[in-house]
């Protein structure tokens, strides 16, 4: 796409002259889809006119996504799977391509917390974090490295999903911290080395945005990993969930929902963001500042 087809897609849109979207007939990777900022995701790039592939380590959840998807009028595919199995990202890729024959946006979105204070943080935690946060999608997007290392003028773009936590630290998250601040330096890395082939890679860091891994702990979300059930949320002290208002230091003062965040994730894949490469977009209520 030249710069001149970037500028008319734009203006086409905010006309109201591009009715298909804009991201019409480009093909989207989103993982962790099957709930959550993941499958808001899935279904605001699909009312832009992307063709998406939707995958969760939830099998019923990950179809049912791109089934309601397709009901809509929409296009979506689902390829369940986990995201830690090394020989996923793989077969994740070339089955993309073989439906949709090409790739044009990743959007490395699948995680979990799996908190602790740092001197009771056993190895597993530590390790788990860093594999699903930064080993599985450095493993997707070398698999799909053949399909985007072209200069061939198409939309592409990578977003990598960090969080708050990751720029600044956080209490009891030493090991998703640390993931998640690794993050952004892939991002970085992938955007010096394959702008060449315009390709845009950039981060969204999180703040609270109301989903399992903000909710009360004992609301009771788990998550299993290698057999054993792992505790979401954040701790109350208390059954009833009750706590101080955590949305004091947050200026539109509350949460965030998993609709309106996913926005920003379409938002640097679009050509709108066409110039837009290597940058953390904090999306936070303000936050932090």
């Amino acid at each position: 796409m030249s710069a001149t087809d970037r500028l008319n897609t734009i203006k086409g849109h905010l006309s109201g002259n591009y009715p298909q979207g804009l991201l019409a007939g480009e093909v989207a990777i989103i993982t962790g889809s099957g709930q959550g900022i993941g499958k808001s995701c899935a279904e605001v790039f699909a009312r832009e006119g992307a063709f998406v592939v939707v995958t969760d380590i939830d099998a019923s959840k990950s179809d049912q996504v791109a089934a309601d998807i397709n009901a809509a009028g929409g296009k979506a595919i689902s390829i369940p799977g986990d995201v830690l199995d090394a020989s996923f990202p793989e077969r994740l890729v070339e089955e993309t391509v073989k439906a949709f024959g090409k790739i044009n946006h990743i959007v490395n979105n699948a995680g979990f917390t799996y908190d602790g204070m740092l001197h009771k943080i056993s190895d597993k935690q530590w390790d788990v974090m860093l594999a699903v946060h930064n080993t599985a999608p450095f493993r997707i997007v070398r698999a799909a490295a053949k399909y985007l290392r072209k200069k061939d003028g198409q939309n592409k773009s990578i977003v990598n999903v960090s969080s708050t936590s990751g720029l600044h630290g956080n209490v009891g998250q030493a090991n998703y911290a640390t993931a998640k601040a690794g993050i952004v330096g892939l991002t970085k890395t992938i955007a010096k080395e394959w702008g060449m082939f315009g390709v845009r890679c950039n981060t969204v860091a999180f703040g609270w945005v109301d989903t399992r891994l903000t909710r009360a702990k004992e609301a009771g979300a788990t998550i299993e990993v290698d057999g054993q059930k792992v505790a979401l949320g954040i701790p109350t002290g208390n059954k009833s969930g009750a706590r101080p208002n955590p949305f004091a230091d947050i200026p539109l003062g509350r949460a965030g929902t998993a609709d309106e965040v996913a926005g920003s994730v379409l938002t640097l894949c679009t050509p709108l963001t066409s110039y837009v490469t290597g940058h953390t977009l904090e999306v936070t209520g303000g936050r932090g500042i």
